[in-house]
């Protein structure tokens, strides 16, 4: 028998990522998140952070977490139906559902554990799943995961969806929409308030993502079900701790049946070592800064239309992907350009990552704001891109 080396595929995979400019690599940060950050010793203005109000760096929330490690130690130790929880477990639990405007919640170790273990729970292989073609990774790989049909519908399109539903719906047992309400690579905006509308026609579930929504949309912070006032139908709510509220971890919001049934049946969180004790803290302390400082949402805002305006006003040649979020990006011809432009950036003292295929079907400048955000720092960002656009051909 002849021996080859079962492992040599990967240098050969590698050298493909390679050759597509699809490689990437990650960037040391050394210092506390906020608006400006040190990479490589070189001091940049963040646009490249999902902490979209500036909680992850303040120090509110850092003394949370701090006093929560000292009180209960650095880790939960174990799942949480074996080991047992904390208190801050349940308050934080509390403070979701109630933020949420739901019977109750149930918090994961990460959104994507949410997504994977949620979908997976709820629908099998007798069922259809329908899904925005858009959707991030892990709504797509929970469906993946459940053994559910699949079918993708056209991004964004209620039409689209409404045909799906009338043709295959009666063919299956149970069948569940998925969609983000933010999609986090455009910054667009899904049809939710129609989208829930055709599922109660349909006999449907739906399942929506609201990590880039929570605490940044709606009254309170809830969300875009909440700026949508859907607070209070039957759907199901999953997001994350990690962008806006700026800790760690996952949630599902949603009934109280929805919810024991989930800590049953849900793999991704039974089967998962509970949240530590410091990003428990840190995220009840968010939602609590959240809930009573609706100053940081309307900074937030501000801050957007105020770089929406000016980039229109001076750079009106940039393709920019619509968007009704703190995401703001600018479309670019492909990945060689994007990496250019990412890269001469950084030199000019901003960090504003490049975003190529596979992550998006079109490569891009993925601008992200935050409440913290001072002017002049807006007003950095468009002069340098104005000078590294008037000096680098972008068909």
């Amino acid at each position: 028998m002849t021996y080859f080396n079962p492992y040599d595929w990967i240098d050969r995979s590698l050298s493909t990522i390679e050759r597509a400019k699809w490689s990437r690599s990650t960037q040391v940060i050394t210092s506390l998140p906020g608006t400006e950050v040190t990479i490589d010793g070189q001091t940049l203005i963040n646009f490249g952070s999902n902490d979209y109000l500036g909680l992850a760096g303040d120090d509110r929330v850092i003394q949370a977490a701090i006093r929560a490690t000292q009180s209960f130690g650095t880790g939960a130790t174990g799942s949480r139906l074996m080991s047992g929880h904390k208190q801050l477990h349940q308050d934080l639990e509390l403070a979701i559902a109630t933020l949420k405007g739901t019977e109750a919640a149930l918090v994961f170790s990460s959104g994507y554990l949410a997504n994977l273990g949620t979908i997976a729970a709820v629908v099998g292989k007798k069922d259809l799943i329908l899904s925005d073609r858009l959707n991030h990774s892990s709504l797509k790989n929970g469906a993946l995961l459940s053994g559910a049909k699949i079918i993708e519908y056209q991004h964004c399109n209620v039409a689209d969806l409404r045909y799906q539903l009338e043709v295959n719906r009666a063919n299956y047992r149970r069948c569940l929409i998925i969609t983000d309400t933010v999609f986090s690579m455009d910054g667009d905006i899904c049809p939710v308030a129609e989208i829930q509308a055709l599922s109660i026609e349909h006999s449907s579930m739906l399942l929506v993502d609201e990590a880039h929504a929570t605490g940044i949309f709606g009254t309170t912070g809830a969300g875009i079900i909440e700026a949508e006032n859907l607070v209070g139908q039957a759907l199901i709510e999953v997001g994350t701790l990690s962008k806006a509220i700026g800790s760690l971890g996952g949630y599902v919001a949603g009934s109280a049946s929805l919810i024991d049934f989930l800590r049953n049946r849900c793999a991704s969180w039974i089967y998962t070592t509970g949240l530590s004790p410091a990003d428990t803290a840190a995220a009840l302390k968010s939602i609590e800064i959240i809930t009573t400082t609706p100053q940081l949402r309307q900074q937030l805002w501000q801050n957007i239309e105020y770089l929406k305006q000016r980039l229109s006003k001076q750079l009106p040649q940039l393709r920019l992907i619509p968007s009704a979020s703190p995401i703001i990006c600018i479309e670019l011809p492909d990945a060689r350009t994007a990496i250019s432009i990412g890269s001469k950036l950084k030199q000019a003292g901003i960090f504003a990552p490049a975003i190529r295929p596979p992550t998006v079907p079109t490569s891009r400048i993925r601008l992200s704001l935050m409440a913290t955000h001072q002017q002049l720092q807006l007003e950095r960002l468009v002069n340098e891109i104005d000078l590294i656009f008037s000096e680098t051909e972008v068909s």
